[in-house]
């Protein structure tokens, strides 16, 4: 628990450094399309966030961005398998490609679930086992060979609502079997990447993720043992079941925890969420306990400038998985920082908003060149100083990534001419 929040809770308080290491791996040429489109509710007409998108049949997917867009890089022979969008609290959506092809922008339409609460039978309304017995069949319902993730990871900074920072990359993340749940097999290597800096001297000032793209393997609850989901651990929470959802058209018990105990460090409270028949681990929400600040300092604050005060005002996380073949893999990650700063004998003080997200778009198993040690992104290093500076709109290529939003996309622009 405790190396959990000192990694992944990590943050550096530093100025920006403006160093260069530059960072791409030479791109396959494939024959692929691009289809792009818009996720609503059909109730509502409300854009989507964070819904899975993905080709049955194969490991390709990415998700919507705030704006409920997506754009999913297709093989030319996989036009066959068509798409498949699910949401929590939805039922899922089948889409031909076929005879959506050659649209430009295409719109789906996602139907809120029932809920079936009568078909739910409660785990004796006690949470804590529910969740003890889950944690017992990880080694059946994950996977139990290694495997190669490929994943799009960003990161962006905010001053207020203003974006003065933003760095982002394919990374390759490689885990071994789910039946240990030690991480300290894992690694991970950025493929390419590109970064984007405000010029202006009052933005000086910004934070840089330290762990950066290891979230994927600190923040992989169900690998990583020591993160939240070990028996001693459970020790330090209340667990209640809530109200049971809807998710991949399966039904998932939800169980809500709280800190019952008092720490050395902060501890986290939110929701897990559970298949009802595998008893899998398929999502998790949670915030780090902001009840006593000088806790969540500790576990927030790394370094900082002489003279600068750090006041955190929300941690959270959200983790989730998907189910393959009958196994249950991670899928995305999602992490979110907001802090205030100021200088003593400055008056006002400034908000910052720190975001990472990582979805992974591809995946092999057993058949796949190890990851070099030397090559591995350490928890030391900040992903900010190992990736190059923006360039031309197909950096990418054929490469899945999280579409940017509307606001994202202003950010950049605005930075880009300041960068030149």
């Amino acid at each position: 628990m405790k190396k959990l929040v000192g990694i992944t809770v990590g943050w550096l308080m530093a100025f920006l450094l403006l160093g260069v290491s530059p960072l791409w791996a030479q791109d396959e040429v494939e024959s692929y399309f691009t289809i792009t489109g818009v996720v609503k509710n059909k109730d509502n007409k409300r854009k989507l966030e964070n819904v899975n998108v993905s080709v049955p049949g194969t490991n390709i997917g990415t998700v919507t961005n705030a704006d409920g867009v997506f754009s999913l890089k297709i093989k030319d022979a996989e036009v066959v398998h068509g798409l498949e969008v699910s949401h929590i609290g939805y039922l899922n959506t089948q889409i031909s490609l076929k005879e959506n092809k050659d649209v430009s922008n295409l719109t789906i339409w996602m139907l809120p679930a029932p809920n079936l609460l009568s078909e739910i039978v409660i785990f004796g309304n006690n949470g804590r086992a529910l969740v003890e017995e889950a944690i017992k069949k990880i080694p059946v319902n994950y996977a139990a060979d290694k495997n190669l993730l490929t994943a799009f990871y960003r990161e962006t900074v905010q001053k207020r609502r203003r974006y003065i920072s933003v760095s982002e990359a394919v990374i390759d993340v490689s885990k071994t079997a789910y039946s240990d749940r030690d991480p300290a097999g894992d690694k991970v290597q950025l493929q390419r990447g590109r970064r984007l800096l405000s010029q202006k001297t009052s933005d000086t000032l910004a934070v840089k993720v330290v762990g950066g793209p290891n979230l994927s393997i600190y923040l992989d609850i169900v690998k990583n043992g020591d993160a939240l989901l070990s028996m001693e651990n459970l020790n330090y929470y209340d667990f209640h079941i809530e109200e049971p959802v809807n998710l991949d058209n399966r039904m998932q018990y939800v169980v809500s925890f709280r800190p019952r105990v008092s720490l050395m460090y902060a501890l986290f409270y939110g929701k897990l969420y559970i298949d009802f028949e595998k008893l899998a681990f398929t999502r998790a929400e949670f915030s780090l306990d902001m009840q006593n600040r000088v806790k969540a300092v500790e576990a927030i604050l790394h370094k900082k400038p002489l003279g600068l005060r750090f006041r955190p005002q929300e941690v959270s996380y959200l983790v989730t998985y998907k189910e393959k073949n009958g196994k249950t893999y991670l899928n995305y990650i999602r992490n979110e920082i907001r802090f205030k700063c100021d200088w003593k004998k400055r008056l006002f003080s400034s908000s910052y908003t720190a975001f990472s997200e990582m979805v992974v778009t591809d995946r092999k198993e057993n058949n796949f060149a190890a990851i070099p040690s030397k090559k591995a992104f350490k928890e030391k290093q900040v992903f900010y100083d190992m990736v190059d500076v923006y360039w031309n709109e197909d950096f990418w290529n054929a490469y899945n990534i999280i579409e940017p939003t509307e606001s994202l996309e202003h950010a950049v622009s605005k930075l880009k001419k300041q960068s030149r």
